[in-house]
């Protein structure tokens, strides 16, 4: 049950407070928060004022701005991708010649148990493998740097698409081999 509103209160003949409710309080409580109370149509409507809208026009420059040439690539530059360029083809040319061992190993595998010697033999070179293959991905990250920084600069980066473009095919080629042999390997 709700209690009244305690407006006043007085003390019993045996010391005791009693307090009494007092319903004058409760009637202008009311009256007060009546007040707060309004009509719907009342409230500022929230639509766009004159004073918010956009005013004015967008003028352009009717001359047209020079087109910006992508500067050639630097002697450095040009240096710099045929370093790349020889890393990824000499890590794609080790792979290669070591790829027919970890062939035989592999096919030697094949029939054998999981955790066999010769199962073991064959996870070491596909090991080696991979690690191989690494270093050749290893100037394809710099290649992308080297892109992305070429883009930002706005210099010419044919040069850089180029080595890239030939570095992927070799990582590509390496990583179709490494896909079959890992086939043929028992699970």
């Amino acid at each position: 049950m709700l209690q009244p509103l305690v407006c006043s209160a007085r003390r019993a003949k045996d010391g005791a407070m009693i307090q009494r409710p007092t319903y004058p309080c409760l009637l202008v409580l009311a009256t007060i928060l009546s007040g707060c109370a309004s009509a719907g149509d009342k409230y500022p409507s929230l639509a766009i004022r004159d004073a918010e809208r956009v005013t004015g026009t967008f003028e352009t420059d009717t001359a047209i701005a020079p087109v910006a040439v992508p500067v050639p690539a630097s002697a450095d530059l040009v240096q710099r991708l045929a370093r790349l360029r020889a890393d990824a083809t000499k890590a794609h040319d080790d792979f290669m010649q070591a790829a027919p061992r970890a062939t035989s190993l592999v096919n030697a595998a094949r029939g054998a148990a999981v955790a066999s010697d010769s199962w073991a033999s064959a996870q070491v070179a596909l090991a080696d493998l991979d690690s191989m293959r690494s270093l050749a991905a290893v100037p394809l990250g710099d290649l992308d740097l080297l892109h992305s920084d070429a883009a930002v600069s706005f210099e010419s980066s044919g040069a850089i698409t180029d080595t890239r473009a030939e570095v992927i095919a070799l990582v590509s080629e390496l990583d179709a081999v490494l896909n079959q042999l890992r086939a043929k390997m028992p699970a």
